[in-house]
């Protein structure tokens, strides 16, 4: 393993980023745990993100996505959280302690491209809220919080896999 990496990488980004699949190749990559924090919350519920959201609304369902964020430790871990992470300071200085925030960063057109149906996705927003609206609020918050953004652009996973360990290997 490389001597160059934090105890754990932290992916952030919009849905449909490629957190979840970025994250498995990385872990793979470095030998580490992969954790999903969108799977954990539906195992710990039993329900669908989406089913989450229309049963109990979109601030229980925050509270749901930090009270796993809060309980997760541990080392040598990549984490792939939801797109609505950013939403909770306090879920996002737990992360901040346990390792590198990387924020994928995807453009509005790909965004758009991608997240055909918000609702089945279970994407927290706002009634009305549309993907332009939601790529504007969030984006202010994933650049305050990163600490390393990787421009996924026309990047494979395997090449944003690359451009992660190489830029976290250039701050440390």
């Amino acid at each position: 393993m490389d001597n160059k990496v934090p105890d754990n990488i932290i992916l952030i980004g919009m849905p449909a980023a490629g957190k979840s699949t970025v994250g498995v190749l990385l872990a793979k990559r470095l030998g580490f745990d992969f954790i999903d924090t969108d799977l954990l919350i539906q195992k710990r519920h039993g329900l669908l993100l989406h089913q989450i959201i229309e049963n109990r609304g979109m601030q229980a369902f925050l509270d749901l996505e930090s009270q796993i964020i809060l309980e997760l430790e541990g080392r040598h871990r990549i984490i792939a959280t939801g797109g609505s992470v950013i939403y909770r300071p306090l879920s996002m200085q737990h992360l901040q302690s346990l390792g590198t925030i990387v924020l994928l960063e995807v453009d509005l057109d790909s965004l758009q491209n991608r997240l055909t149906d918000l609702n089945s996705r279970g994407v927290v927003r706002a009634p009305g809220q549309t993907i332009r609206d939601l790529f504007e609020e969030r984006n202010t918050l994933y650049q305050k919080y990163s600490q390393l953004s990787i421009a996924t652009g026309n990047l494979s996973p395997g090449q944003v896999v690359e451009s992660i360990v190489d830029g976290i290997s250039g701050r440390l």
